[in-house]
């Protein structure tokens, strides 16, 4: 699905008003003072007013307001077309749309309200032209009741009305992307998990997920989609790199308060501490919307939310991070993390049609070099972004490529995303990932975990670390998933190690390089694991001193290998022997092992 279909605002405020002693003196200054504070303002003409129905023009201006306006004066209610404007404010608002603020131009607010007065005598009219069990004057009557009952600015003075409705203005929406595609779906579902409707308690709600799979994207949209139903609101981007600085938390706390209290400048805080207390003390009473995108240390929630009473009933808190503990250790239940998934595949398409295909530029391409690309992204939004954006307007030649060049080497761009997540493991994390994606993807769990916990790793915790971290996975069938970009970071990071030359690189898994090294007596060798496993018995020389210097060497698997060389094979020392983890399945020639 693409991009919301909510009418687009163009309109800050809508004025809805009756005759013309309002429009000559108080509408009019208050047009003028709301257009000089660059406040967009909508005021209908006389032609849009004839008949007794809302013209499709005003039914259009009302959908593209940010903010409605009512002057309730004297001979408000007298008017028809004023009412049915009124009931079609009342429902946008009731719909999450509008913002309606009512002010009483010369009339008491319990007259409208109640139908008295002149509003009263106008009421009575109506239903001797409509009929007294009329639906439409029901309609009018719930209108003026819910419009009446509204917090409305009874002064006179201008400014207090601007100044009002500047604030609300001040909380703008955020820009989504560019593309939007696959986002309304996932929204609904999450307003539904928000149940920003009641205000029984604070919700804190959790969107999970790899890096470039949409989180902030959807984050956004979420924040859009519900903002103006609370007090206030704040959008906290990047708290991982925000936090690093001396006082980035700080920071963040002093923008969380500006924006959600509206102040005109930031409120100082001097440590992380004193920001936690102002915001429990600031905030315990109001029902807010706050969002803290790509949260990566449990410090960085205890400073910003660090338990629910710090805010009023009915406020809700989203965090979107890459590691599910950072969702799960706050308290957030569980029927509240969002796993953020892949683009399907008409979903992918679309994506990577609309960056890589301009509208007004007409370019056919081949239909397999289209579904190479999106075989690629296998669905994540980052790369079909980076990839359509860098494809628009090449030719088909320049396609295939960049397809060439990517089964080698990564973009950066998008391996510099997906690293993030491989920076912030430790170092048994590391070397358990590295050796998944190069060695082991798609192979049975278990066996994997007694492989890695005989080569002296602690498995167990750092498989789960892994799968946290939304780097692998682990499916029904116990076998290790892994996103083929993902997989692409981590061979990319054990062929930086020297791309031109096995012997220093860490793990060997190709056949050329495999045999490259155990052919020869190489010198001194940086490898700490080989698996290479054949589909068929396949005749391999391995060298008698192939393996003299491999002294880092840990885990060694061949299966399907030959050894055509008659004799013994040297090994450095006892020592390297009682920690080397050695598989080997189907070698032909029953060779020697000597220290």
């Amino acid at each position: 699905m693409a991009s919301s279909s909510k009418p687009k605002r163009i309109h800050d405020v809508f004025l809805s008003f009756r005759g013309t002693n309002v429009r000559n003196n108080f509408l009019g200054h208050l047009y003028k003072a709301l257009n000089q504070n660059g406040i967009s303002t909508f005021v209908d003409s006389e032609e849009l007013r004839k008949g007794d129905q809302i013209s499709p023009a005003l039914m259009k201006a009302i959908k593209q307001s940010c903010v409605a306006i009512i002057i309730f004066s004297e001979d408000y209610a007298s008017s028809q077309w004023c009412l049915e404007e009124l009931a079609k404010l009342m429902e946008c608002k009731e719909q999450k749309d509008l913002i309606v603020l009512p002010v009483f131009y010369k009339v008491d607010p319990r007259a409208v309200r109640g139908g008295r007065e002149s509003y009263g005598r106008a009421l009575t009219k109506h239903e001797s032209k409509f009929g007294k069990n009329s639906e439409k004057v029901k309609i009018w009557k719930k209108a003026l009741l819910d419009a009446g009952s509204l917090s409305g600015d009874e002064s006179k003075l201008i400014q207090r009305i601007v100044n009002d409705i500047s604030t609300h203005l001040d909380r703008t929406p955020l820009h989504i992307a560019k593309h939007p595609v696959g986002i309304d779906t996932q929204v609904i579902k999450l307003k539904s998990m928000l149940n920003v409707d009641s205000d029984d308690d604070v919700v804190m709600v959790g969107l999970w997920g790899p890096g470039g799979i949409g989180k902030t994207t959807l984050a956004k949209a979420l924040y859009n989609a519900t903002f103006r139903q609370f007090e206030g609101s704040c959008f906290l981007a990047n708290v991982r790199e925000t936090s690093k600085g001396r006082m980035g938390l700080v920071t963040l706390q002093e923008k969380l308060l500006k924006d959600i209290l509206s102040l005109q400048q930031r409120l100082e805080v001097s440590n992380v501490d004193e920001g936690i207390n102002i915001i429990h003390h600031r905030l315990c009473c109001k029902k807010v919307l706050i969002i803290l995108d790509d949260v990566d240390d449990l410090h960085q929630l205890n400073a910003l939310a660090g338990e629910d009473k710090w805010f009023g009933n009915g406020s809700r808190i989203i965090i979107t991070a890459r590691d599910r503990r950072m969702l799960t250790s706050p308290g957030i239940d569980l029927h509240h993390v969002y796993e953020v998934e892949v683009l399907n595949d008409s979903e992918a398409r679309e994506l990577l049609s609309s960056h890589a295909f301009p509208i007004y530029q007409k370019l056919e391409m081949r239909i397999n070099l289209v579904d190479s690309v999106l075989n690629h992204a296998r669905g994540l939004p980052l790369a079909l972004e980076v990839l359509g954006s860098f494809l628009r307007g090449r030719r088909e030649c320049e396609w295939e490529s960049t397809l060439k060049k990517l089964s080698r080497i990564p973009h950066k761009s998008i391996n510099d995303v997906l690293k993030i997540s491989y920076d912030g493991l430790e170092d048994n994390e590391r070397e358990i990932f590295l050796h998944i994606v190069c060695l082991f993807k798609g192979k049975d769990s278990e066996y994997i975990k007694k492989v890695l916990d005989s080569c002296d790793f602690e498995a167990t915790i750092g498989l789960e670390i892994l799968i946290e971290r939304s780097l692998i996975s682990i499916d029904w069938y116990g076998f290790l998933r892994v996103h083929d970009l993902i997989q692409a970071m981590g061979i990319e990071i054990v062929n930086q190690d020297c791309r031109d030359d096995p012997r220093r690189r860490s793990r060997l898994w190709l056949y050329d390089d495999v045999v490259d090294v155990l052919s020869h007596d190489m010198g001194n060798c940086a490898v700490k694991a080989i698996v290479l496993e054949l589909p068929n018995p396949t005749n391999m020389c391995i060298s008698p001193d192939a393996f003299t210097k491999m002294r880092r060497l840990r885990l060694l698997i061949l299966r399907n290998v030959h050894n055509s060389f008659q004799g013994p094979i040297c090994l450095p020392d006892e020592h390297f022997l009682s920690k080397l983890t050695t598989y080997v399945r189907n070698i032909f020639t029953c060779s020697k092992m000597s220290i």
